[in-house]
């Protein structure tokens, strides 16, 4: 039997929680194991539950999701724990900020509950952004506000292949589409992603999309 999908709810909001719930609980693969009012309890539920998503509200009294999301993945032993923000378009500020903070991705709150679904699943097994063409978007608009890193001497490693395949992570490309576009088979896509990632030292897909836009591998619209 395939192992479930553990989730840990994090809103302040109970009604939202229980929303949340109902639908994930109706999945066989998905178990919501706790819930969360504030970011300081997301983060000591991430600790004893060892979730494989916290689904985290930005808004929070005590300690905000930004907070909570740094302490999660601050956190060593929480390394198979991945972050989804919940988010409304009204606070996107925050989203790059959570992103920086090592959030694995984001939904809206008024997401489709077929997209929520979907979203976790892919997230919870580290294949693909949460709603790439949304957060290429959020993501091209915010990249710029942050400290330019010197991208010569970071991508310094990467090969060319390497270097083509990030941009096609960076605009929001899933190991399929990066395969059809190169020419190559997904597993050989996924292993350059893999390889990309741990050259580069980070944690996921979601960070190596900030990194292609902060070295300026990429810029908004390149691909359009």
């Amino acid at each position: 039997m395939t192992a479930r999908i553990s989730v840990v709810l994090a809103d302040d909001q109970k009604l939202v929680r229980a929303g949340f719930r109902s639908i994930l609980e109706d999945e066989d693969d998905i178990e919501v194991v706790g819930e969360a009012s504030t970011g300081t309890e997301a983060v000591a539920l991430a600790r004893q539950l060892r979730p494989d998503i916290v689904l985290m509200d930005i808004r929070m009294p005590e300690e905000d999701g930004l907070a909570a999301t740094r302490g999660i993945v601050a956190d060593e032993r929480l390394a198979g724990v991945r972050v989804v923000i919940l988010t409304t378009f009204d606070v996107d500020d925050y989203v790059y900020g959570a992103l920086r903070a090592g959030a694995s991705g984001f939904l809206v709150k008024d997401t489709e509950p077929m997209e929520l679904l979907h979203g976790i699943r892919v997230c919870a097994r580290g294949d693909a952004l949460i709603a790439p063409a949304v957060t290429r978007r959020l993501i091209a608009e915010f990249a710029g506000r942050a400290r330019q890193p010197d991208p010569a001497r970071r991508l310094a490693a990467l090969t060319e292949r390497e270097r083509e395949v990030m941009g096609l992570v960076g605009a929001g490309l899933t190991n399929d589409e990066i395969a059809r576009r190169l020419v190559l088979s997904p597993a050989t896509a996924k292993t350059h992603v893999s390889r990309i990632m741990t050259k580069l030292d980070v944690r996921d897909r979601a960070q190596l999309v900030i990194l292609a836009y902060e070295t300026g591998m990429i810029t908004p619209g390149w691909m359009s």
